[in-house]
């Protein structure tokens, strides 16, 4: 796990939810549970800082970093898809985005790496396309003079998808994390005693499902194939953060408390109750 994502996936899961800041000691405490040593998690911090997603912060004498509001924007979309809190019904209708031709290669595959994030693809040269409209498209074009509009494509909604996004590789990688988390499953019931290793494993199982973010373009039901695994997926991923989240809470807590180890009287008596 590299330390830039183990620190947004960190602020994302946990941090937004107490306030989006935290110390530095207790990041870097954390995210030493997931193996991610302090030095590279200190750099990250400081290059998120200097891209605008943290920002210094001191309270009570304590040196921190808070989200900034872009980071904020970008967390809460983000675990809007991660959890699917918000339901996305579909009006049948594709969201086109022509873009004037960018001509530095950096900025264009920036753009283009943004844009399929937020679920387009490429249908041509500068051609994009979605199956809606995304609230983050602006940002994501840096500016970039562009088109867009909405239109009920003439012909085969099922056929498109299939020649725009690699589903077959999709379809595999969601199976490949269903058996993982089936094979995890089993553990849970330890785990769920133990907050410092139910941090560590639920962290890993939320970096695992974020990554999908950047391959699911999030296509509605109709254009999918009837036994699409990425809603098993889904229910497999849900149940076990569900699980898992009390005790990596407890561990969360301690950790933010400054606390010397995980060893927090919560975690003592949820030890001692086995």
């Amino acid at each position: 796990m590299h330390a830039r994502a183990a620190v947004f996936d960190l602020y994302g899961d946990h941090l937004a939810a107490r306030g989006g800041w935290a110390p530095i000691a207790s990041v870097v405490r954390l995210l030493a549970a997931v193996d991610v040593a302090a030095p590279a998690v200190r750099t990250a911090v400081s290059r998120l800082s200097r891209e605008g997603w943290l920002e210094p912060e001191e309270r009570e004498g304590i040196r921190g970093y808070a989200a900034t509001p872009r980071a904020e924007r970008r967390l809460r979309s983000a675990w809007d898809r991660i959890y699917r809190t918000t339901e996305q019904p579909w009006n049948g209708t594709w969201h086109v985005v022509v873009c004037e031709h960018v001509a530095d290669r950096r900025r264009r595959d920036r753009i283009s790496a943004s844009l399929g994030y937020l679920g387009y693809a490429r249908m041509a040269a500068d051609t994009w396309v979605g199956p809606r409209v995304s609230g983050e498209l602006d940002t994501a074009l840096e500016g970039q003079p562009a088109h867009s509009f909405e239109g009920r494509l003439s012909g085969d909604g099922d056929g498109l998808a299939r020649d725009l996004w690699d589903l077959q590789g999709l379809a595999r990688a969601y199976e490949g994390f269903i058996r993982s988390a089936d094979r995890l499953t089993d553990e849970v019931p330890a785990l769920t005693r133990q907050p410092e290793q139910a941090f560590a494993v639920r962290t890993d199982l939320v970096h695992e499902w974020r990554k999908f973010l950047f391959s699911d373009p999030g296509l509605p039901a109709q254009v999918l194939p009837a036994d699409w695994p990425g809603h098993a997926a889904a229910q497999r991923f849900d149940r076990l953060t569900q699980a898992l989240r009390p005790a990596a809470s407890t561990f969360v807590d301690a950790c933010l408390a400054g606390e010397p180890d995980a060893t927090s009287p919560a975690r003592a008596a949820l030890q001692s109750s086995d």
